[in-house]
């Protein structure tokens, strides 16, 4: 099931290459960007999908932490807050989780650190129990007090807590944006089937770097 679909040196182009095969299904076109509404979400880079001794790692995952450190600086050049999730489960808050899954991300696993390939100075930091990054964790508050009203998702994985999140904050009034170079899953086609579903009813196909622009204007 698992595939190393991007790699440093095959990522702008398959990531392009996406982006123009789902354009037809996205209502919308034009990227705009308010930075004063804006904040980044890096959603659950942790050792435990990073690294390759983890029976969860992600073979794409460390293809994609480049973009979003250019992301992260960009956003602290202009005062962009970022925020980032560490899921961290235990038996009490899992629910379905340690139905669906064979083991938990414990707070006690060396692997539940976010990795320190993530460069950020001052990162604010939401612990999660669940794919949606917004259940029970005072995100929405968070944003909700800092009037921002756009969202940029990146993360791990794109097929669970990124479009899961990305669903979610739709549906509670955010604009979301989910540059396709900034996330990862397991194979192409959860990748792939992911953004299709989001360009067709939540949000347009986007680049790291078209956002960067975007911003930087």
């Amino acid at each position: 099931m698992k595939e190393q679909y991007f790699t440093k040196d095959n990522i702008s182009m398959k990531s392009l290459d996406i982006k123009n095969n789902v354009l037809k299904y996205s209502r919308k076109n034009e990227l705009s960007l308010k930075t004063e509404n804006l904040a980044l979400l890096v959603t659950d880079m942790q050792d435990f999908f990073l690294k390759p001794e983890s029976h969860a790692f992600i073979p794409s995952a460390n293809a994609i932490i480049n973009n979003i450190n250019l992301l992260i600086k960009t956003c602290e050049d202009f005062d962009v807050p970022i925020i980032l999730t560490q899921h961290i489960n235990n038996k009490e808050n899992a629910g379905m989780m340690d139905v669906r899954w064979s083991d938990l991300i414990t707070e006690d696993n060396p692997l539940s650190r976010i990795s320190d390939k993530i460069i950020c100075d001052v990162p604010i930091i939401f612990k999660k129990t669940q794919y949606d990054a917004f259940y029970k964790t005072g995100l929405e508050n968070y944003l909700r007090k800092h009037n921002k009203t756009q969202i940029i998702i990146c993360g791990v994985m794109t097929n669970l807590c990124c479009e899961t999140t990305a669903r979610s904050a739709f549906v509670q009034g955010f604009e979301i944006l989910m540059p396709i170079d900034t996330t990862a899953a397991y194979n192409f086609d959860f990748h792939l089937g992911t953004i299709q579903n989001l360009s067709y009813g939540f949000c347009q196909p986007v680049l790291s770097n078209e956002i960067i622009k975007a911003i930087s204007k």
